[in-house]
């Protein structure tokens, strides 16, 4: 096999759609909607079954994860776009994704940090309280930096 030949698929590299819904955990639905979305693509079969990689087992695994994370499907697709294709990723593959996430990560919980500590003097000032408006923001000050609760989205 030269670098411009593809590897040819065995019938044992590809898994059935139930399979790799119990695999993974995902109703056959849950999976059907994130092919439509292009984050996992099947093969398909003679008989025009979906068949799914063997990897596609990580992708998944992957996309329920990064969904708890908060990422949105389509930052999940940008972070699939630069896995391989047609083989299972390697340490170094999964490391480049861990590099973004876990800096979004970090972000994350500085901001649920902030909105922890300030949680019970103030929502952020979008007011909620005109009696304490004074001390957290006077003379409606913060309103002049946008809408929204802008001590907690600094």
């Amino acid at each position: 096999m030269t670098a411009a030949q593809p590897r040819r698929l065995k019938p044992t590299d590809l898994i059935p759609i139930g399979e790799i819904a119990r695999r993974t955990g995902l109703s056959v639905s849950a999976i059907r909607f994130y092919e439509d979305k292009g984050l996992i693509e099947p093969v398909r079969s003679g008989g025009n079954q979906r068949r799914f990689l063997r990897s596609d087992i990580r992708r998944l695994s992957f996309i329920l994860i990064a969904q708890r994370l908060g990422l949105s499907l389509g930052e999940i697709e940008a972070e699939l776009a630069r896995l391989p294709q047609g083989r299972t990723p390697d340490v170094r593959d999964w490391a480049a994704i861990s590099r973004t996430i876990r800096a979004r990560i970090e972000g994350r919980i500085a901001e649920l940090e902030r909105t922890r500590d300030r949680l019970d003097g103030c929502i952020g000032c979008g007011c909620l309280s005109l009696e304490h408006c004074a001390i957290w923001n006077p003379q409606d000050a913060l309103a002049d930096e946008g809408p929204g609760p802008r001590k907690l989205l600094a």
